[in-house]
């Protein structure tokens, strides 16, 4: 018979039982840890609660990180900039027959969406890691799945991951390294925010933060092992090329934020210093890096040539409420009405060529 399972939200006092279960779980990451939630809160004025299911004796067996933003129509949960994921983290089980772990599973998923379906925000949308695949208990229950993708590269092994590297990255890699580049892991945000400004302003890439906002969440990250800050440096200790990597206690490392400079874009310091922060996380006892999104475009083939593995992951979302549907299509009429004047004039020019 199946043991009852009950959920809540966490107190404070009862983090650390969270972070355990995300650090031994194969669907955890830092994006679902109180502290780096805290870090996010504070540059960006929202606010998390911890929803858990756990046994009668307390042992988690599930949860999800719910991190509350606000707008005029209600509040909501949705993945944002620097929360990739915000989704389901199960704790693995023991037993080696599948039926067994399935009915687990399913029982788990159970309880948290019979909750979720409570909680009174206009939005709720979640997106899970790669790993977590068995949403079926959502969608019997109305609840959508759209797919995402990223790539996640997997660097247990350093030289089978070498191996996978494209061939052009391996010659940049090599060039660098005899023209004198070096990795550094230091606290330079300038140059990492000024290459980060470099990048929007060159791809229209957004910006994630306001830079004293920024400045101070990867300040916290640091001091709080969440996040490091890497450079490739010319031998005169300019920056060519910089990124920012979460970390923390779970075995798979996140790369959010990346830039270079325009006039050394040829150099190939972006492949350099990709591949020594990989080597860096891997001796740092990391198993895997992901890559973060894998849209088509430039950047995807970029990172599909670092021979990550292209992974799918799941968002769930039940229905938006009515009145923050309803407010959200209103919002964004003025828009769509200066797209549609766009639209006309362009082919009211082509008409009269």
């Amino acid at each position: 018979m199946a043991t009852e399972l009950t959920t809540r939200m966490l107190a404070p006092e009862d983090y650390p039982r969270w972070v355990a279960t995300v650090a031994a779980s194969p669907d955890g990451s830092v994006y679902s840890l109180p502290d780096y939630l805290d870090a996010l809160c504070t540059a960006t004025g929202g606010r998390f609660r911890v929803l858990v299911a756990e046994h009668n004796d307390g042992h988690i067996v599930g949860g999800i990180a719910l991190f509350e933003c606000d707008s005029r129509y209600g509040s909501f949960v949705s993945p944002r900039r620097l929360l990739y994921y915000n989704g389901l983290v199960l704790s693995p089980h023991d037993s080696t027959c599948p039926g067994h772990v399935t009915a687990r599973y399913l029982q788990t998923l159970d309880a948290i969406e019979r909750t979720l379906a409570q909680l009174r925000y206009g939005r709720l949308r979640f997106k899970s890691r790669s790993t977590c695949t068995d949403l079926r208990t959502f969608q019997s229950r109305g609840w959508s799945v759209r797919p995402s993708y990223t790539y996640v590269v997997d660097i247990g092994d350093m030289p089978a991951a070498w191996a996978r590297l494209d061939k052009n990255h391996r010659r940049l890699i090599g060039r660098c390294t005899e023209q004198g580049l070096q990795l550094t892991l230091d606290d330079d945000f300038d140059a990492f925010h000024h290459l980060h400004l470099q990048t929007h302003e060159r791809k229209g890439a957004p910006l994630y933060l306001p830079r004293e906002s920024f400045r101070q969440f990867v300040e916290t990250l640091r001091a709080r092992n969440l996040g490091r800050l890497y450079h490739a440096r010319l031998p005169d200790g300019r920056v060519a090329a910089t990124q920012l990597v979460l970390t923390g206690p779970h075995p798979v490392s996140h790369t959010v934020c990346a830039g270079a400079e325009a006039e050394l874009l040829s150099l190939g310091a972006t492949a350099f210093l990709r591949w020594r922060v990989l080597e860096d996380l891997a001796a740092a006892g990391y198993r895997a890096n992901d890559l973060t999104d894998a849209e088509l475009n430039s950047v995807t083939t970029f990172k599909a040539q670092l021979g990550g593995e292209l992974s799918l992951c799941l968002e769930v979302s039940r229905p938006d409420q009515l009145g923050f549907r309803l407010g959200e299509m209103a919002a964004s009429l003025p828009n769509r009405a200066r797209r549609g004047v766009r639209r006309a004039l362009h082919r009211s020019a082509g008409g009269s060529a």
